[in-house]
Parts: structure tokens; C-alpha cells; sequence
């Protein structure tokens, strides 16, 4: 429906669908413009050849409760199975318990190693590091060095892409709060009676039995249903403005451009593409915040493999130095509907920047290299995966790098201030590390915003405190999420502006 009085909707991730179909139950026109071939943004599901997989993992929990009203909303009640929470560290042949739990821990490292831990520890105490503002010297000062490098270092580093001496402490002492060595071993030993509250993640989760693309694929059709358009494999390369309004947004599909008359934009898009696309452009120091703003790729490389060679867990993060794989998925774990009998479908996920050595890599020789990893974990033998399937997935973390906050707040500022009718919403439209949930919350705010007039602060969602699976008990569960990463230091220009230009699915 080509009217200016319509809004128009940018990307049909989590953010974008959740904002169309709440558009469509207040009857107002909405278009989506989706870059992509598929619906659901980095909470997709893949199907190849009969199998679906996840785009890493996506557990649906939430501590707000109009977002868990709107999944069973979009999705019957039966389409969601209730799944148990089960995840381990894998270091040197043995699985530990996560949240780690001194008496595992200490039980699979063993007695030599154990003491050696200790005594570490001890000469930590005696000894702290002189610089305790990275991740690395927070976390040696609090557990000691074999500790540090046993659960810390290499699992922070594949992640984040850079040493753990160079990532904040900030975010280890938001994750790890005030826990030490010896406070673990003492609760583990001496645990207090009549312990009031007690800090713990969730045991069980919401699942949709096909993936959480299901989701996605339902709101799609729920927005068609109204009356909403959704065009996918179309790229926003221009959003028009004058008078401190948005007035149009362009698009192009198969090399032909599109002039679509808008009466508000609601954008996931990533923010520095958001930026740069202005028309007419944004003030420079606008352009050079975008510019500044970078992110972090991931891929994953899914093998079929006999169920006997799967595990329980819904992933397990592999702290192993001696492997490039960051964390395996068993999707066999999260739904028995994305497998097939006698078979598991492992997801071998690899941390990685856009154009580097890993992501070049053809998909075959990926393959080899996730197999070969695998057998070198003991996870599988030698000729027991059966297929293989790659997909790659840009900007999937938005990087906190030193000043990035300063960045986002110049485009945000200057977009509320010149044009306040384009809504950034989700993880990339806001740069900020969001969960599922958090996206979807900043769009049913921004959607409230735009048709009632209400003044929500969207980019107060998120800055709680408490990490967004745990739970203290007892209290009152209806708090908000919360969610963090690390802020990182600034990368190599060349290589930074080539991320942030680089194209991306909406």
C-alpha cells in the first residue's frame, strides 16, 4: 500500500515483525522492507535439507511479561515445549558444571591441579595483579592465574576477538559480581542456613518446537493476514527527509531502485547504516560516529551426527585452547523436531570478524576444520559426521569498543532531535547487546510511542543490573532484563570502517 500515510517498517528481525504486527492490530498501514531471503534476523531458523538449526541458541525467557503475553500471543500454546536448561564448560577432557560449582570443579581438575589452584590463589591474595582495570587482572586478582586461565581466558578471547588484558573489567565485575575462590569453596563447605536469597539461573525454558524462526514465520503471516506488506530481498539505501521529518525511504531490489512515502520509520537496520543513509546526509560528526561503530561476525558449521555422539546439554562452551570452535549447540537438546531419529544435529559456532581468515574459508573446508575439532575434543570418531552445513551470519554482536557510547548517543541524540518520526529499534538498530526479548520491548515501546503519543524512554531498556537468566529468590520476577558485554579496545581503522560498511541482512 503506497501512502504517506503509512509506516515503514525496516528489517523483519524480532524488532521489525514484533513492530509490523502490533502496527497491524491498531490498523495502521505498515510496509517492511527485509534485505534478506528470510524472515527472522540472527533468530532465524535454517533449514537445509530437512534439518533446522539455530543461529546460536535462543531460550525463551523473559522477566518481562507483556513480551512472554505477545509469544504465546503470535504462536498457539501448543507450538511451545518446555525445555530443560543444561549447559557445561568443556576444558581438558571433562565437562564442568556452569554456573561452575566449587566441588565439580574441583573434583574434575584433581588433587595436584587443585592445590595448585589454591595456592595460586593464596599468592594472588598476596600478590595482586598491579592492574586489575582489564578482565584479566579482575579476574586473576579474585580466583588466582591457573583458575583465570583454566575458566576465563581462552573461551573471553575466542568471543571478543581480542586479548583478555585488553577487555574491561567493568563487565567481569557486572557478570561475576563480588564471587571469589574463597567464597565458593566456603559456601560449598559451610553452606548458611536459612539462606534468604540465593543467585541462580534458569533450570527450564519456553522452546518453539521448530525453532525460534517459527516465531517469526507466524508474525509474517499474522502481518500479511492484516493487510500488512512485507517485501523481502530489498536493501534500504536512502531514507528521505526534510523539515525534521522522514518523508520517504528507498529501497533497491534486483538493481531497481524504490521510492516508498512514509509517515514514520521504524528502523533495525544497524544504526551506522541508518546514519549513512540519509538523505539529505546527516551532519559530518554524525557520519564519523557511525563510521566509528563496528561489529562482531559469527558463523556456524552444523554436522549430522549419530545421537550416540550428542549430549545432553543445549550447548557447551569450549574453554579448550588447543580448538578454534567457541561453543557447540546439540539441537537435538533443544527440540526433538529439528532432529531425526538416530540422529543429532551438532552446531559448531566460530567468533570471528567479516572478511577474516575463517570467514573466507570455503564451506567444505570449513567443514573439514569443525570435524577435525570435534575428534580433537573426543566428541566424535573419525568418519561419524554424515553432513554438513554452513551459514555465516554478519554483525551479530554490536561491538562496546572505547567510546562507542559516545557514538551511538551523538546519533541518537541528533536523530530525536532533527527526526524524531525514525525509530531505531533491536540490537543493531540501537547498537546495544539485546536479547530477543530486549528487541522486541523496544519495539512494542517505540510502536506505543508512535500511535499514543507516549514518551518512552527506549534506550532504558536493557540497563538493569541483574544479567537476564538468573533469578534471585526469593523476589518479585516482574523486573526488567538485563544484558552487557564487554567493552573492547578500538580495532584497526582499515579493518573497522570495511566491517561497518560491509552488507548486512536488515
Amino acid at each position: 500500500m503506497a501512502t504517506d500515510s503509512q509506516v515503514v517498517v525496516v528489517g523483519a528481525g524480532p524488532a521489525g515483525l514484533t513492530s509490523a504486527y502490533l502496527l497491524t492490530k491498531a490498523d495502521t498501514p505498515v510496509t517492511v522492507f527485509e534485505a534478506d531471503t528470510v524472515v527472522g534476523g540472527i533468530s532465524r531458523t535454517v533449514e537445509r535439507n530437512g534439518w533446522r538449526f539455530d543461529i546460536g541458541g535462543h531460550r525463551f525467557f523473559t522477566k518481562v511479561r507483556p513480551v512472554e503475553e505477545l509469544w504465546h500471543e503470535i504462536l498457539p500454546d501448543e507450538d511451545f515445549l518446555l525445555r530443560p536448561r543444561m549447559s557445561r564448560i568443556f576444558y581438558d577432557n571433562k565437562l564442568f558444571d556452569y554456573p561452575l560449582r566449587a566441588s565439580n570443579a574441583l573434583r574434575n581438575l584433581g588433587l595436584i591441579e587443585s592445590i595448585k589452584c589454591v595456592l595460586s590463589y593464596v599468592w594472588a591474595r598476596i600478590r595482586p595483579p598491579k592492574d586489575q582495570s582489564s578482565l584479566e587482572g579482575w579476574v586473576a586478582a579474585r580466583f588466582g592465574w591457573r583458575l583465570y586461565r583454566t575458566f576465563f581466558k581462552t573461551y573471553n578471547e575466542k568471543v571478543w576477538g581480542v586479548p583478555a588484558s585488553e577487555i574491561s573489567a567493568d563487565w567481569a565485575a557486572q557478570r561475576i559480581k563480588n564471587l571469589s575462590l574463597f567464597s565458593a569453596v566456603l559456601n560449598a563447605l559451610l553452606p548458611k542456613r536459612n539462606q534468604t536469597e540465593i543467585t541462580t539461573l534458569i533450570e527450564q525454558f519456553q522452546y518453539p518446537k521448530l525453532g525460534p524462526g517459527m516465531m517469526w514465520e507466524r508474525a509474517r503471516d499474522l502481518v500479511l493476514e492484516r493487510g500488512g506488506t512485507i517485501v523481502m530481498n530489498s536493501k534500504v539505501v536512502a531514507i528521505k527527509h526534510s523539515d525534521h521529518r522522514a518523508t520517504a525511504v528507498v529501497t533497491e531490489q534486483d538493481g531497481k531502485q524504490t521510492v516508498t512515502p512514509a509517515r514514520a520509520v521504524i528502523s533495525s537496520m544497524p544504526l551506522p547504516e541508518l546514519a549513512l543513509s540519509l538523505d539529505p546526509p546527516a551532519p559530518q560528526q554524525v557520519q564519523d560516529a557511525a563510521r566509528r561503530l563496528t561489529h562482531r561476525d559469527f558463523l556456524t558449521v552444523a554436522l549430522v551426527v549419530p545421537e550416540s555422539a550428542s549430549f545432553p546439554d543445549n550447548w557447551i562452551y569450549i574453554h579448550s585452547p588447543e580448538v578454534k570452535v567457541g561453543r557447540i549447540q546439540n539441537f537435538g537438546s533443544w527440540s526433538p523436531y529439528l532432529v531425526r531419529d538416530g540422529r543429532s544435529c551438532l552446531g559448531l559456532e566460530y567468533f570471528v570478524f567479516e572478511g577474516d581468515e575463517l570467514w573466507n574459508s570455503t564451506d567444505a573446508d570449513l567443514a573439514v576444520l569443525a570435524e577435525k575439532e570435534l575428534i580433537t575434543l573426543g566428541l566424535v570418531g573419525p568418519g561419524q559426521v554424515e553432513e554438513s552445513y554452513v551459514v555465516r551470519m554478519p554483525k551479530a554482536y554490536p561491538v562496546y569498543d572505547e567510546g562507542y557510547d559516545v557514538a551511538v548517543k551523538a546519533i541518537s541524540d541528533w536523530l530525536s532531535n532533527e527526526l524524531p518520526n525514525v525509530y531505531p529499534v533491536g540490537r543493531n538498530g540501537m547498537h546495544k547487546y539485546n536479547n530477543q526479548d530486549h528487541s522486541m520491548m523496544t519495539a512494542m515501546l517505540s510502536v506505543e510511542n508512535l500511535i499514543t503519543g507516549t514518551t518512552h524512554d527506549v534506550w532504558a531498556v536493557n540497563v538493569e543490573e541483574d544479567y537476564h537468566e538468573e533469578v534471585v529468590r526469593p523476589k518479585d520476577d516482574n523486573g526488567g532484563t538485563g544484558r552487557d558485554a564487554p567493552v573492547l579496545p578500538r580495532r584497526d581503522s582499515a579493518v573497522a570502517s570495511a566491517t561497518t560498511s560491509s552488507p548486512s541482512g536488515s
